[in-house]
């Protein structure tokens, strides 16, 4: 019962389709701007951009990882990522995930074993839509009000 392992599975079954494949041997420099969905295999080094008005979905596998931010409606990881995730709808932490930098999410799910170094700030999907400030802005606002 509890010593049993599950296999690692998506937490939500998800319809995608990926046009654009990254593959483990390939190493991208620069931003990439997506108009479609993308696995992630390899090394992205630069900030991965999806319009906000699109459900996109950025997927890192197990033997991915990016250097740099990541915007997109859905983020799901299972590799590395060092750098903030802006995910307009939804963001997935596998057991695997690594991640160095703040989330910021209107829904979330972490599986056991997944690391988060980093903040988490959640935010309603209508607002993530409509504003396009960064876990930062909203922090440091915080801290100015301070406690009343």
């Amino acid at each position: 019962m509890f010593g049993s392992k599950k296999n690692s599975t998506p937490l939500v079954k998800s319809l995608e389709r990926f046009d654009t494949l990254i593959g483990r041997q390939t190493e991208i420099h620069g931003t990439l701007r997506l108009m479609q969905s993308v696995r992630i295999d390899g090394k992205v080094i630069g900030n991965i951009e999806a319009p906000k008005e699109q459900a996109i979905t950025v997927v890192v596998g197990p033997e991915g990882e990016i250097q740099g931010d990541v915007c997109a409606s859905r983020v799901i990881v299972a590799g590395k990522v060092s750098g903030n995730i802006d995910a307009y709808e939804r963001v997935e932490l596998l057991g695997s995930a690594l991640v160095h930098g703040d989330v910021k999410y209107a829904s979330m799910a972490v599986e056991h074993g997944a690391r988060l170094l980093g903040l988490m700030l959640q935010v309603d999907a209508s607002q993530a839509k409509l504003q396009p400030d960064h876990a930062q802005n909203a922090i440091r606002k915080a801290q100015a009000t301070g406690p009343s």
